[in-house]
């Protein structure tokens, strides 16, 4: 079979993650025999009623049984229990994987429990939307975007390769980092901003000067930004931050620094040194534009919404 193909793949949990691999791994023809795992009967129900998988089932033990890669797409507090359940069940030379977004405390919860000739590869796609569920899922998600993989010392350079062509199979662009290091990297890129995002929003919630419905109707760019990550799955951030608590705390320790420094130029009238940072975070944006990871279209390219209909005017 072709390198990037799978002969079983078997996914464990279906949401937006899980149900892109499966849709991804069978348009570009990456995996014979798709397996969908979910404990959720209605998740289930729908993975069978959208043909995401061959197979779908609520066993994960009898799921990976036979599997030749396994992708747990799971919050990363359930991973090790996972693992757990599925252990004694997995063939020699499976590969496990995962997609999540913490990685050392990752390798920690999955790697005691997977036996003796099982490669673990962890993995961790920076691709996702605010939804969730089988039915968020489009096979495009990775296409273009980061999969950061982070295999423990010792791992076969083998598994870690038939990994990496799997996600570039399914379009993403693979970089490799040690658990660590990953987990540093992301709490500046990705955990802190979601972090600052839930906060800002339930600031302007919790306002007793502003009405819920004036924050609504009156949301600049910035904060419909802001709500938008601040809808993202609420199990899956609680996990995030429980199990990566040292990075994200270390990077919210100098984030607060850099915001009373930023708060005394404003009490001070510095403008030079806000227009010098200014100036900075710009040039950050153009590069993540320039190496194709956004778009530069105006309102980041945002479908506008027509006019408001004339109520007085019949419907046609």
């Amino acid at each position: 079979m072709p390198e990037t193909e799978i002969d079983t793949l078997a996914i464990v949990g279906l949401g937006l993650i899980g149900s892109s691999i499966a849709r991804g791994a069978r348009q570009y023809g990456l995996a014979r025999t798709i397996v969908a795992i979910d404990r959720d009967p209605g998740v289930l129900a729908r993975v069978r009623a959208l043909g995401l998988a061959d197979t779908a089932t609520d066993d994960v033990a009898a799921g990976v049984a036979g599997a030749d890669l396994v992708i747990l797409c799971v919050p990363v507090g359930a991973v090790g229990a996972v693992a757990e359940a599925m252990g004694a069940a997995l063939k020699s030379g499976a590969i496990v994987s995962d997609v999540g977004s913490v990685k050392a405390s990752v390798v920690a919860a999955v790697a005691p429990h997977l036996p003796d000739g099982v490669a673990f590869v962890p993995a961790h796609p920076v691709a996702g939307t605010e939804y969730s569920g089988p039915d968020a899922g489009f096979s495009t998600l990775f296409s273009g975007r980061w999969c950061i993989l982070t295999p423990p010392d010792g791992t076969d350079a083998a598994a870690s390769a038939r990994v990496q062509a799997f996600w570039e199979g399914l379009g993403a662009i693979v970089e490799t980092m040690t658990p660590e290091h990953h987990d540093l990297v992301l709490a500046i890129t990705s955990h802190v901003p979601h972090l600052i995002a839930f906060n800002i929003v339930g600031t302007a919630a919790d306002l007793e000067a502003v009405t819920q419905s004036e924050v609504i109707k009156f949301s600049a760019g910035g904060f419909r930004d802001f709500t938008r990550i601040a809808a993202s799955d609420p199990t899956m951030w609680r996990d995030v931050f429980l199990t990566n608590k040292d990075a994200v705390l270390e990077m919210l320790g100098r984030f607060n620094e850099d915001l009373a420094a930023l708060a005394r130029a404003i009490r001070w009238g510095d403008g030079d040194a806000l227009h010098e940072l200014f100036s900075r975070t710009r040039t950050i944006r153009k590069g993540i534009v320039a190496m194709g990871q956004e778009t530069a279209e105006a309102d980041f390219g945002r479908a506008r919404p027509g006019p408001v209909p004339d109520k007085a005017s019949p419907s046609v």
